[in-house]
């Protein structure tokens, strides 16, 4: 009986430390997986800091190569404490492009920017195929605007964009995806009306920013120019290129203005295509 009781005792001691032994060897198990896990988030963490250096690297030799480009008088356009300073290059590409202006158009240029902004305007109208009164550019020291007549866009009172508009529209989607540090600014105006009171538009500054809305959508989605480059913008009434006084001038005033915002070296790339 007595030798029982020391069997007994022995098996329960036995059991016990391989209990222990199978819980140890449990817990690290799952300390390794739990080492293996760390280590795996860390190597993909790793990763993506990786792939952010490596862009920002790109983006670093992009500028550079811009800035490059910019400060070498025979590859682009210099600017001299504000005044224009063209290399012998690009003189050619511009004289070229004169070439080609009606002489009519040049009979007010008196200066080198004057000259050149001729010969942007000419570009552009020609790669947009502007040859209707619809369409009508001016050019700034940092910017093309394009202004659009609604009866090319909308119908009266309508922030519904017709198809009509379509041409246009791929041509400003191509340059503006031509280049991605391009802004395009789409801003609306109307006339002086006032809303009749059974439409469901509230007032000038609701239609003007509909139509510039509706215009936002039609290049992001059908032409699929980025979203980042889209700024929308609206005016009502309130910047009439002519009195309100007519049928006439109020047409004009009932316009969407679509401003592009190009750099210098966008400009030449401008001039130079054929």
């Amino acid at each position: 009986m007595h030798l029982k009781k020391i069997i007994s005792v022995i098996v329960i001691l036995l059991f016990m430390s391989s209990c222990v032994s199978k819980k140890k060897f449990v817990e690290m198990e799952t300390n390794f997986e739990n080492a293996k896990s760390e280590l795996q988030q860390s190597k993909i963490e790793n990763e993506k800091l990786e792939a952010k250096l490596n862009e920002i690297d790109l983006r670093a030799a992009r500028y550079k190569n811009k800035i490059a480009a910019l400060n070498d008088d025979k590859k682009g356009m210099l600017v001299n404490d504000g005044e224009i300073v063209l290399s012998e290059r690009n003189k050619e590409v511009m004289r070229k492009t004169l070439a080609k202006v009606p002489q009519s158009s040049l009979s007010g240029a008196t200066t080198l920017k004057d000259s050149l902004n001729i010969a942007i305007a000419y570009n552009i109208s020609k790669n947009l195929g502007s040859d209707t009164d619809d369409l009508k550019l001016s050019i700034g020291e940092t910017y093309v605007k394009i202004n659009i007549d609604d009866n090319l866009l909308f119908k009266d009172s309508s922030f519904s964009v017709g198809n009509s508009a379509d041409d246009i529209l791929q041509k400003i989607a191509d340059i503006a995806k031509s280049e991605p540090a391009l802004e395009i600014m789409v801003e609306g105006h109307t006339d002086d009306r006032t809303i009749k009171k059974e439409s469901y538009i509230i007032d000038n500054w609701d239609l003007s920013s509909r139509r510039s809305a509706a215009i936002v959508r039609r290049l992001q989605d059908k032409f699929k120019v980025p979203s980042e480059q889209l700024i929308l913008a609206a005016r009502s009434s309130f910047d009439p290129i002519v009195p309100n006084n007519s049928k006439e001038n109020m047409a004009k005033n009932r316009r969407t203005q679509i401003v592009i915002m190009p750099n210098l070296d966008k400009f030449f790339a401008l001039l130079g295509e054929e």
